[in-house]
C-alpha cells in the first residue's frame, strides 16, 4: 500500500511538471486574445455597430492622416503663430483651425468696452478687462442712470402738472395738455440720450465662453471684417444715438485670444488683406465707418485690441492672389502647410476611417449608427476615392457626404441601422454634378452613336477622360491624313477646344509616327478632332490615343472600338501614368466597352466594385508597340 502511494505521488509530480507549462501557454493565450481584442475593439473589426466606436472629445484627435498638419497647429498654438492651409476643398482645413481655438488658453480671454469721449465724442476710448467682468461695470452704469432717469422723470412730471394747472387757472385746458405732453417726450428724449452717453457698451463679451474664440471670416466684408460704425439719421437735435453705442466689432475684434480662419483669402480684396496685416503687427486696430456716405465715417475709435492667430487656406491658385506682405508675415512668423489628399492603406488608418463613421453619424444626429459591413463599404468608397494604389482618400467631407446618404435611405425606410445595402444605394445617390452630366454625357453619345461599341474603324479611337477632375467620360477621337498642301512642309491641326498642355502632347506625337510608319509627316496635312468636346481637353492623357488614331488613319489598320485606352505618351513611345484612372475605367464599362487598355503603371490605381469587374477586360502597357498589339487589327 505504501509502495502504491509513492507511484501516485511520482505520477502526480511528473504530471504537473508536464502540465504546467501547458497551463502556462494556455493562460498566455486567452491573455493575448482578451488583449487583442482590446486592440482591436472599436478601432476596426471587433464591433458589430459604429455605436461602439469610442469618439475623441477633441478636435484635434478627431482628424486623420493630416500628422503633419496636427502636429504644426499644436507648436502654432502654443507660440501663437499664424497658419497658412494649402491644398484640396474639404480634407480639414477649418477643422485644423477649430482645433487650435481649442488649444488656446481660455484664462487669456477678455472683455472690450466703449465708453463715451467727453472731449471728442467721435473718438470713443477702449478699455480692455478680464472676461467676465465687462458685464458687471456695465449694469453698475445702468443701474446709476436709471436712479438718475428716475429724479429726472419726476421732475418732468412736477412740470407737466404745473402747466396743466396753470391752464386750469386761465382757461387754456386743451392748450395746457398738449404742451405738458410736448414737454414730458421731448424731455424724456433728451434725458434718455445723456443718460445713455455715460453707459459704456460692451463690445466684446466673453464671460460666458469656455473657450478661445473661433471667428470663420471667410466671404466676409470690408465692415464684417474690420468692425464699423452704424449711420446715424438724426445726428443732432439730441435725439441721435451718441457714437459710441453706434460702434459694432468686426471679426478681427471677435477673434481677440484666439483664431481668425479665412479660406479663400484671396478672394479678398487687396485693400482688405493690407488691414489684416497691419492688425496682425500691431495687435489692435481702430474701428470706423466703412461707408464714405454714412455718418459712422466720421468716428474713429481708439485702437481696439484683436491679438488674434491667423489660420489661411486655399489651394495653390490662392498664392497667386494673396499679398505679398501678409503672406511673407505668416511665413517669417508661422507655418505652411500642404494637406495631405490621400493616405496610405494600413490596418491603422483604416481603422481610423471606422472611427470617422461614427464620428459624422454623432455629428449629423439625425441618421442612424452603421453596420460593420456597411463600414467596410465606406472604407471600399475611401479607396476607389483615392485615385492612387494602396490609399485612402482623405477628402472627408465628400465622403461625409456619402455617409449622410445612406443614412437618409436608412431613415427613410425606418430602420435602426445602416447596412451595406444603404450605402451602395448612396453611392448613386449622392453623385457628383460632374458625374451625373458625365453619365448624361455617356448616354447621349450612345443614343446618338457619337461613338461606338463594336467593329473597326480606321483612323478613329475612344480616349478616356476625366470631368470636373473625378468623372470619367467616353472621348472620340478622329484623324484623317491628307497630303501636305504646302510644298515646304506639311501640318498639324487640331481641334476640340484644346488646353495648352493637350496640344503640346499632340505636338510630341509627331516624332513618333516616322518611326512607326516610315513616312515623313512633313509629306502629310494632319487633321485630328477632337469629336463635340464642348467642355474642352486639358493635360495629355489622349497622347496615346492621338497617335493610335493617326498611324491609324496613315496606314490604314483598323482599330477595334469595343476598346478604350488612355495614357500620356514620350517621345521615346513610353507610355506614361495618368490620373483618374478608376473614373476612366467606369466610363468606359458604362459606355459598353469590352477592353479598356492602361499604362502598365496605372495597373495598381484601378479599384472598382467587383459586379463592374465582370464587365470588362483591363490591359496595361509600357511602350507605344505594345499598345499596338491591342489596338489594330492586322491586315491580311
Amino acid at each position: 500500500m505504501y509502495l502504491n502511494f509513492l507511484v501516485m505521488l511520482m505520477t502526480f509530480s511528473i504530471s504537473v511538471r508536464f502540465l504546467y507549462p501547458l497551463g502556462d501557454v494556455f493562460i498566455m493565450n486567452n491573455e493575448k486574445k482578451k488583449e487583442a481584442k482590446e486592440v482591436d475593439y472599436g478601432l476596426g473589426y471587433e464591433f458589430e455597430t459604429t455605436e461602439e466606436i469610442p469618439v475623441p472629445t477633441l478636435i484635434v484627435d478627431q482628424i486623420i492622416g493630416q500628422d503633419r498638419g496636427v502636429e504644426t497647429i499644436k507648436n502654432a498654438a502654443k507660440q501663437r503663430r499664424n497658419v497658412l492651409l494649402i491644398g484640396s476643398p474639404g480634407n480639414g482645413k477649418s477643422m485644423l483651425g477649430q482645433a487650435m481655438a481649442e488649444l488656446l488658453p481660455r484664462e487669456e480671454l477678455e472683455d472690450i468696452l466703449v465708453y463715451p469721449n467727453p472731449d471728442d465724442p467721435n473718438t470713443p476710448k477702449i478699455r480692455t478687462l478680464k472676461a467676465g467682468e465687462g458685464r458687471k461695470i456695465v449694469e453698475e452704469y445702468k443701474a446709476r442712470a436709471k436712479k438718475e432717469d428716475s429724479s429726472k422723470n419726476m421732475l418732468l412730471i412736477f412740470i407737466s402738472m404745473a402747466i396743466i394747472l396753470y391752464g386750469f387757472l386761465y382757461g387754456q385746458v386743451l392748450m395746457a395738455v398738449f404742451v405738458a405732453v410736448i414737454t414730458i417726450f421731448l424731455g424724456s428724449q433728451i434725458l434718455r440720450s445723456k443718460s445713455q452717453t455715460l453707459v459704456p457698451k460692451l463690445l466684446m463679451d466673453n464671460g460666458e465662453k469656455d473657450k478661445a474664440p473661433f471667428v470663420d471670416a471667410t466671404g466676409a466684408h470690408a465692415g464684417a471684417l474690420l468692425g464699423d460704425v452704424r449711420h446715424d439719421p438724426f445726428q443732432s437735435g439730441g435725439l441721435g444715438t451718441p457714437p459710441h453705442e453706434r460702434v459694432e466689432a468686426g471679426m478681427v475684434h471677435r477673434a481677440h485670444k484666439g483664431v481668425l480662419f479665412i479660406d479663400e483669402i484671396s478672394t479678398f480684396k487687396i485693400n482688405m488683406q493690407q488691414a489684416m496685416l497691419t492688425a496682425i503687427q500691431n495687435k489692435r486696430y481702430p474701428i470706423t465707418g466703412q461707408s464714405e456716405m454714412s455718418s459712422g465715417a466720421m468716428v474713429r475709435t481708439e485702437a481696439v485690441p484683436c491679438d488674434f492667430i491667423l489660420v489661411a487656406a486655399g489651394n495653390l491658385e490662392t498664392l497667386k492672389g494673396m499679398h505679398p506682405a501678409l503672406r511673407s508675415r505668416i511665413r517669417g512668423y508661422g507655418y505652411e502647410v500642404y494637406m495631405n489628399d490621400t493616405m496610405p492603406d494600413t490596418v491603422e488608418n483604416r481603422r481610423k476611417l471606422v472611427r470617422v463613421v461614427a464620428q459624422e453619424v454623432i455629428k449629423d444626429g439625425k441618421i442612424p449608427h452603421f453596420t460593420k459591413d456597411a463600414v467596410e463599404e465606406i472604407i471600399n468608397e475611401a479607396r476607389r476615392r483615392a485615385g492612387r494604389k494602396n490609399s485612402l482618400t482623405l477628402i472627408i467631407r465628400d465622403l461625409g457626404g456619402m455617409i449622410r446618404s445612406a443614412g437618409d435611405i436608412a431613415v427613410k425606410e425606418k430602420v435602426k441601422l445602416v447596412t451595406v445595402e444603404h450605402v451602395k444605394k448612396a453611392r448613386k445617390l449622392s453623385r457628383s454634378l460632374e458625374h451625373q452630366i458625365a453619365d448624361d454625357y455617356i448616354e447621349r453619345r450612345k443614343e446618338y452613336r457619337v461613338f461606338k461599341t463594336s467593329g473597326t474603324n480606321i483612323g478613329r479611337v475612344n480616349g478616356l477622360a476625366v470631368l470636373g477632375g473625378k468623372s470619367g467620360i467616353i472621348l472620340p477621337i478622329e484623324a484623317e491624313v491628307v497630303p501636305a498642301g504646302s510644298k515646304s512642309e506639311g501640318k498639324i491641326v487640331a481641334t476640340g477646344k484644346l488646353g495648352e498642355i493637350a496640344r503640346e502632347s499632340i505636338l510630341n506625337v509627331s516624332a513618333l509616327i516616322k518611326k512607326y510608319t516610315g513616312k515623313e509627316i512633313s509629306d502629310f496635312d494632319v487633321h485630328i478632332q477632337f469629336l463635340q468636346a464642348y467642355e474642352g481637353v486639358e493635360g495629355d492623357s489622349a497622347s496615346v490615343s492621338v497617335a493610335a488614331a493617326v498611324i491609324s488613319a496613315i496606314k490604314g489598320l483598323p482599330i477595334r472600338q469595343d476598346l478604350a485606352m488612355t495614357g500620356s505618351l514620350s517621345v521615346r513611345g513610353e507610355v506614361l501614368p495618368v490620373g483618374g484612372i478608376t473614373a476612366k475605367v467606369e466610363a468606359a464599362i458604362g459606355a459598353g466597352m469590352k477592353e479598356v487598355v492602361l499604362p502598365e503603371s496605372n495597373k495598381e490605381d484601378v479599384y472598382l466594385q467587383e459586379k463592374d469587374k465582370r464587365k470588362i477586360k483591363i490591359s496595361t502597357v509600357s511602350t507605344i508597340d505594345e499598345l499596338f498589339d491591342h489596338v489594330f487589327i492586322k491586315v491580311k
